[in-house]
């Protein structure tokens, strides 16, 4: 099997679940029901960047709230998918429609839902706190935990590996 860097220059479609890699995996809920969730900023840095370059960006979760929805409008992210039951049926209507080759898909999961997905991408990435059965399908296991910046980590790889990085987009947001 080749070094996953170099499978990483075929990448043309950035998938990513919310709760768990684009935050920690924790809800607060207040009195009013409204579930809060924390993430890391240079993971939204690294997202609208990815769109600048060119990329395919998708979000497909499970979970489903109006600041998961608000977040993802303000980095400009137009393909997200929130309360999806069965990721691997949305994910395969989204490739057909879109005529994508799952070759050229980065999927990063981090538990049980994302793994049907995760076995029939190109390259299937996770957080360093992802479920082991994610761990074991994973080509890359990212040193930072969700929420913490593991998106950024996959997302800077695929740009430098594709010669993106560091380039005009990148001194803005």
């Amino acid at each position: 099997m080749a070094n996953y860097k170099e499978d990483l220059v075929k990448i043309k479609t950035l998938v990513f679940d919310y709760d768990g890699v684009l935050t920690d995996g924790i809800v607060l809920i207040t009195n009013s029901g409204e579930q809060l969730r924390t993430g890391h900023v240079k993971d939204g840095y690294a997202l609208q960047l990815a769109i600048k370059a060119g990329f395919r960006v998708v979000v497909l979760s499970g979970g489903f709230s109006e600041s998961v929805k608000h977040r993802c409008r303000a980095l400009n992210l137009t393909d997200v998918f929130l309360g999806i039951e069965n990721k691997l049926a949305a994910f395969n209507e989204y490739i057909k429609t879109h005529k994508l080759d799952p070759s050229e898909i980065l999927y990063m999961g981090d538990d049980i839902p994302d793994y049907q997905v995760m076995q029939i991408v190109g390259m299937p990435v996770c957080p360093a706190d992802a479920a082991q059965e994610i761990k074991n399908i994973s080509r890359y296991i990212s040193h930072f935990k969700g929420g913490e910046g593991c998106v950024r980590d996959v997302i800077e790889q695929v740009l430098k590996v594709q010669g993106k990085w560091l380039n005009g987009n990148a001194f803005h947001w």
